[in-house]
């Protein structure tokens, strides 16, 4: 960073600079730790002449989430995985039932955001007819966010007695989630005006009458790859289309990444047929309560818990199968 014209380079600076914040969290924690392991000497001196109070329970429980902490952040190695994520939610074949599915998904991954501190805004709604929502798009800002919620891009399922049935039936509902990287804006993506469509229209939903009577709503269709974003977020249209060219952006970034790692395949297997077979989740809710992960089999009962936010075991076991399919692949290659 001291070599002579480092700073002129936006673009090629901007990745070290990030690289070098993640290595300081991650030196700052090992230091902690460090510390931690001295005073632990102490503190097991005292348990063992039986002086055990709430304050070594605490000390303990602090160490033990710092560890936690560090290893998942050792796991979350990918190029893009220290980014912020874009997230877009859709509902699969079903009408209300599916559309009210993605409203609770999409309120699920706001939950858990909010859990963990990272800012979450919402970038695009379209509400259902009936109830629930045909689409969203939101943003997840903060440190890993990509890293943390890149496994979730798939397809999840619902059993439910359904609350739109008369006669109280069960129902199955399918809903997609895609997660991408959301690029800097150093990272360099050509968007040819002319692969462009533009369309704009009156935003739906809460937002004032300014934004509900002003065609104050963009939609870009990039005509190449057939990629559709949108953003009613912003009152002002110019800021609705700075914010949906970041989206495409940050898709065909995703696009070119995974064209180069030769996972063109494995992408669209994630975009199959949003129905029956292809889920990666299932939420049960009836006749038991249960969520399972058809990845992992990792099973939580507590299925309000889940959808409340509560995604960790789900995340973190993923993370846990990735690395562990990773070095694998690293042994077999040596």
């Amino acid at each position: 960073m001291e070599a002579p014209g480092f700073w002129e380079d936006r673009a090629g600076a901007a990745p070290l600079l990030q690289q070098r914040r993640s290595l300081e969290k991650r030196l700052a924690t090992l230091n902690r730790l460090r510390e931690d392991a001295d005073e632990l000497a102490a503190w097991q001196e005292l348990v063992a002449e039986g002086e055990s109070d709430q304050e070594v329970v605490e000390f303990l429980e602090r160490l033990q989430a710092e560890l936690h902490q560090l290893e998942l952040q050792l796991k979350l190695s990918g190029p893009d995985d220290d980014k912020s994520a874009l997230v877009a939610v859709h509902p699969g074949a079903g009408g209300t039932e599916s559309q009210d599915w993605a409203e609770m998904l999409l309120r699920m991954y706001l939950r858990w955001a909010e859990q963990h501190g990272f800012e979450a805004e919402l970038l695009d709604r379209l509400e259902g007819e009936e109830a629930g929502i045909k689409s969203a798009t939101f943003a997840v800002r903060g440190d890993y966010a990509y890293g943390y919620l890149n496994g979730e891009s798939g397809v999840h399922r619902l059993v439910r007695i359904s609350p739109f049935d008369a006669a109280s039936r069960r129902h199955t509902s399918f809903a997609s989630v895609f997660v991408y990287p959301e690029v800097d804006d150093e990272v360099e993506i050509e968007i040819n005006s002319a692969d462009l469509r533009v369309d704009t229209y009156r935003a739906s939903g809460a937002g004032g009458q300014h934004v509900n009577k002003t065609e104050s709503a963009v939609r870009f269709t990039h005509l190449p790859t057939g990629i559709v974003v949108a953003c009613q977020n912003e009152r002002s249209q110019h800021k609705n289309r700075a914010t949906a060219m970041k989206i495409l952006r940050s898709r065909l970034y995703d696009l070119e990444i995974s064209k180069r790692k030769e996972e063109a395949a494995a992408k669209e297997d994630k975009k199959k047929e949003i129905a029956w077979g292809s889920q990666i989740r299932s939420y049960v809710l009836h006749p038991y309560r249960m969520v399972k992960d058809h990845r992992t089999n990792v099973e939580v009962g507590d299925a309000d818990r889940v959808l409340d936010g509560g995604l960790d075991p789900f995340l973190e076991s993923w993370l846990e199968q990735q690395m562990g399919d990773g070095q694998s692949e690293s042994q077999s290659s040596d």
